[in-house]
């Protein structure tokens, strides 16, 4: 599709239509705040109440690369592996966020336990090299497999494969195998053990665009502004808390000053400070307010009780809205703007 000749008048966003993924899919984006309301569940459309111009299609994560590619589709969340796979060579697809912390797996090389000798890739070439035909390899992923194993020298011949690949070592119609890995229990429970370096990419749920859509429309970059708006503030505040205490102190001033003594109560740009109206005579009552890192609770209240703070109360945070996001500058950087 040229986006140039041929526009569209809906701006279209495909998830993955079914499984694990498309379960995740969903889950990610009520939290974002982007509930997605599908009248009818049989139907393969939906809508975005807080983005009524995005038209929300389904589909099998593979094709919704293949759709952004193309610029059938403007947006898409799918698999970074399945991305890296399709994406083309010329730029078409653009990963506005390859980190949504879902959907997370690696791509690697597997070899039967019963090559007790084969822990690595070289150990795996040198295997290769003793065989009289190319090393027999069963991928769902032709393009990045077949590339890693030219960078170790390896010869083979893909055998590609739609269903289950770990039985294949074991009928005989594959040597190896090159699949997605999770936990690593199906690679156990068939005998296999992936290779120490032979993962080609670690990989999780990632939120990609067509290129020519956003530098050819304004309403295209509009709506991937307002995603990456919702999907950052959302992510940013995942490993946040906001903490209010009571402190006493001569001024604002003071306590900002105390405050910043200690490592963990910074916040965000700086503690926030107001007066507590108290009904006894004694004015000089503060609340502070701050947001830290979860891993640093402890840390933070410890340090709070250490220069005179009470009365903690500790409370998720939901979204943090930046001025400004990092991946939003990103995007303006990629197309030109």
């Amino acid at each position: 599709m040229n986006i140039g000749t041929d526009v569209r008048p809906d701006i279209r966003l495909s998830l993955p239509s079914k499984g694990r993924l498309a379960e995740d899919a969903a889950r990610f984006l009520a939290a974002c705040g982007l509930d997605i309301k599908k009248p009818n569940p049989r139907q393969y459309a939906a809508c975005i109440p807080a983005l009524p111009e995005l038209t929300v299609l389904f589909q099998r994560p593979g094709d919704i690369v293949v759709s952004v590619r193309d610029g059938s589709v403007d947006f898409g969340i799918t698999g970074m592996d399945i991305v890296a796979e399709r994406r083309g060579r010329n730029g078409e697809v653009l990963a506005l966020h390859d980190a949504l912390n879902f959907g997370h797996c690696r791509l690697a090389l597997a070899a039967p336990e019963a090559w007790e000798e084969t822990l690595t890739m070289a150990d795996l070439a040198a295997y290769a090299g003793s065989l009289d035909r190319p090393l027999r390899v069963a991928t769902k992923f032709p393009r990045l497999t077949g590339e890693f194993l030219e960078r170790h020298g390896i010869p083979f011949k893909l055998i590609h494969a739609e269903g289950t690949l770990e039985v294949a070592p074991a009928i005989g119609y594959a040597d190896v195998i090159c699949d997605l890995v999770s936990s690593g229990q199906t690679l156990r429970d068939n005998r296999l053990r992936p290779l120490d370096d032979g993962v080609l990419i670690r990989s999780q749920a990632a939120l990609i665009a067509n290129r020519e859509a956003l530098q050819a429309r304004p309403e295209v970059l509009n709506v991937a502004r307002k995603l990456l708006e919702y999907v950052e503030a959302y992510l940013r505040a995942q490993d946040r808390l906001s903490i209010v205490a009571n402190m006493r102190g001569d001024s604002p001033e003071a306590i900002a000053r105390s405050m910043f003594t200690q490592k963990t109560l910074g916040g965000l740009q700086g503690p926030t400070i107001s007066r507590v109206l108290v009904r006894d005579e004694n004015p000089n009552w503060y609340a502070v307010h701050i947001v830290v890192r979860r891993d640093q609770l402890f840390e933070a209240v410890a340090e709070l009780r250490a220069i005179g703070g009470s009365g903690v109360v500790v409370s998720p945070v939901a979204y943090i809205f930046e001025e400004e996001p990092a991946r939003c500058r990103a995007m303006m950087e990629e197309v030109g703007r």
